[in-house]
């Protein structure tokens, strides 16, 4: 019987990559999206193609909403059975700023996006995955950079998933549900030009020891290998996916 992964925010970027992956490897793969139906019907089409027909389907959800979030879950397993991977990916970056420049309405998007919205998400994982099953949370170099100049309430954000896989990897431990992490850096996706800055990624991606910015698919590969048997005896990690960055 064919294993079921549910993603967040994987109409685009590394959600969609892992979604395409997951199918391409034969799970079920149920992913939210917070907008843009043409995207996530794209990502649908990329799931199909990658596995097979109706093996994957997208369902509208605002992560910081807990009955959508909480929906979201009850809808995949209506639809496919047990969940058995959890991929935390949804987030948002705003604008370059100075913290002095910050106010607060940025802040607190930024917040109960990628902060409260992954906390809900880690939540009904916990409730819901069996025993075997596997969280993977999609921080940032960031939480490890700080970002100065650019997005410190971003980097603290993430600073925050980190905390929780940490600790949530202690708590599900004994129930047999490990939790990691994977820490992307210069990763080329559209979340650069969603904050303004299309040339983020060719600025600074020949600036990491390996000379280049990864891709989406990259970061995919390490995701799916958390979540598979094959990191069986991997919890509480959190792996750098940064080009040495």
């Amino acid at each position: 019987m064919a294993k079921t992964v549910l993603i967040t925010g994987g109409s685009r970027g590394i959600g969609r990559a892992a979604a395409v992956l997951f199918a391409s490897r034969g799970w079920n793969v149920a992913f939210s999206f917070v907008g843009n139906q043409q995207s996530a019907d794209e990502t649908c089409a990329l799931c199909e193609r990658a596995g097979v027909t109706g093996n994957a389907f997208a369902r509208k959800c605002d992560v910081r909403d807990e009955d959508s979030v909480i929906d979201f879950f009850r809808t995949a397993y209506e639809r496919f059975g047990a969940i058995d991977g959890v991929v935390n990916n949804a987030g948002i970056v705003a604008p370059k700023s100075t913290l002095a420049d910050m106010d607060v309405d940025r802040m607190k998007n930024v917040f109960d996006t990628n902060v409260l919205g992954a906390y809900l998400v880690a939540r009904e994982a916990a409730r819901m995955l069996p025993n075997g099953g596997s969280i993977v949370n999609v921080s940032s170099m960031a939480a490890k950079l700080g970002s100065p100049g650019e997005y410190v309430d971003y980097a603290g954000s993430k600073g925050a998933i980190d905390t929780l896989t940490i600790g949530l990897s202690k708590e599900l431990g004994p129930k047999g549900i490990r939790v990691n992490a994977v820490r992307p850096g210069i990763i080329n996706t559209d979340i650069h030009a969603s904050a303004g800055r299309p040339e983020r990624v060719s600025e600074l991606g020949p600036g990491c020891p390996l000379g280049r910015a990864g891709n989406a698919d990259e970061v995919a590969q390490s995701i799916y290998w958390l979540i598979s048997d094959d990191a069986s005896y991997v919890t509480g990690a959190i792996l750098d996916v940064s080009g040495g960055r």
